[in-house]
């Protein structure tokens, strides 16, 4: 009996231990940005985690969650509540990142695929030495539109989002950098600026476009776009075509005025607890076969020379939408297009104070005002009823 008992506990020890092994790998992306095994696309975590189990001769598990937008992931990473390896910022937010320093150096003997990124895309303003940040996607804002129930005569510009013919039908950005990017773009503005007085402007034309908005929006997009309940949103040009595969009366263009173009890069951030794993997944993030089921998946322009000369994506794009080359890379090229970059303290401060201001004011919807009326009328109503048939039982 011992005997057993001594085997069972070698092996619980060992089965303990084993597990002890395996590391785990912490991600926090962008919601929809990934090939994710979903409409027989590749799965591409747990081609990563066979890759280190095969090749590295590693036990990987994957951990990966999503966020809405920029300023959710740089809180979460700024309050030190959880710990990431690899995040997947935009431009202006890696740039404050690196100033605050919330990111770490990488080590790029640890990345051999970055020499498979396109030299345009290396330099950029928010990491000027390549020190940081290895490019994922970039790609253009523009607004997305449903030709059933939108006048060909209305697009073309960003006022197509403050149209009252379109009132209940226009979705708006729910992060404040994009949604006030639109109005500052369309009043000709510089997105960048640290005037008050253009930050100011652009909170009053939100505010006036407020009673014509259905709802502030980030990844709810793609359903209300998609099943036809709203008509018109801003939104990113590659998540264009994602909505346009479920249906195909919606359509897009880049406003006159000028639009955002960005680039997503990857990034270790200095909370992470295993950066060299992180650099290895980064580097399998840009070997050939993964790269190209991204970039057909999520539908983002890929800053990825073999991606872009690749006869088989070419072939899926176009197959996709007619537009997609056109749309993704070549239509772009003669629209005026600005980088958002960092603010400044002040600036920051001001534009989600305003942001606040937006969201609050008027927040509560009409009918809820009706519906209170109409319930405090009727109880109102009541009571009376009720005393005046006591007052007539008394009579009697």
């Amino acid at each position: 009996m011992r005997k057993i008992f001594c085997i069972l506990s070698l092996l619980l020890l060992c089965s303990c231990g084993s597990e002890s092994e395996v590391q785990t790998l912490n991600v926090y992306n962008w919601g929809q940005y990934i090939s994710d095994g979903s409409e027989e696309s590749l799965n591409v975590n747990e081609e990563f985690e066979k890759y280190c189990l095969e090749e590295l001769g590693e036990e990987v598990k994957v951990n990966y969650t999503t966020y809405a937008s920029n300023e959710d992931m740089y809180n979460k990473i700024k309050s030190g509540s959880a710990s990431y390896d690899v995040i997947i910022p935009s431009d202006y937010m890696i740039e404050k990142m690196i100033s605050e320093g919330l990111l770490q150096k990488l080590d790029f003997e640890n990345i051999p695929n970055y020499e498979n990124v396109n030299e345009d895309y290396k330099g950029l303003f928010f990491d000027k030495n390549d020190e940081y940040s290895v490019p994922y996607t970039y790609g253009m804002v523009g607004i997305i539109y449903n030709e059933t129930m939108v006048d060909e005569a209305d697009v073309g510009s960003w006022d197509l989002l403050w149209n009252e013919k379109y009132e209940g039908k226009i979705l708006q950005f729910n992060n404040p950098r994009d949604a006030f990017g639109t109005a500052i773009y369309w009043a000709g503005d510089d997105v960048n600026s640290t005037d008050p007085a253009v930050w100011e402007a652009a909170a009053e034309k939100l505010k006036k476009q407020k009673p014509l908005v259905q709802s502030y929006v980030m990844d709810e997009i793609f359903n209300k776009m998609k099943n036809g309940s709203a008509a018109i949103a801003p939104y990113y040009a590659g998540d264009y075509l994602t909505m346009y595969d479920s249906n195909d009366s919606l359509k897009f263009y880049y406003p006159e005025e000028g639009t955002n173009v960005f680039v997503d890069s990857m990034c270790v951030p200095t909370c992470a607890r295993n950066k060299e794993l992180a650099e290895r997944y980064i580097n399998f993030m840009l070997s050939d076969d993964i790269a190209i089921a991204n970039a057909e998946y999520i539908a983002y322009s890929s800053p990825h020379n073999n991606v872009v000369s690749n006869e088989d994506y070419i072939e899926v794009m176009l197959d996709w939408n007619e537009d997609a080359m056109d749309i993704l890379y070549t239509g772009n090229e003669g629209v005026k297009k600005t980088f958002y970059e960092s603010l400044d303290t002040d600036t920051l401060a001001m534009q989600n104070s305003l942001w606040e201001d937006l969201k609050i004011e008027n927040s509560v919807e009409p009918w809820i005002y009706i519906t209170s009326g109409a319930i405090v009328l009727f109880l109102v109503i009541l009571l009376a009823y009720r005393y005046i048939i006591k007052k007539i039982r008394n009579n009697y």
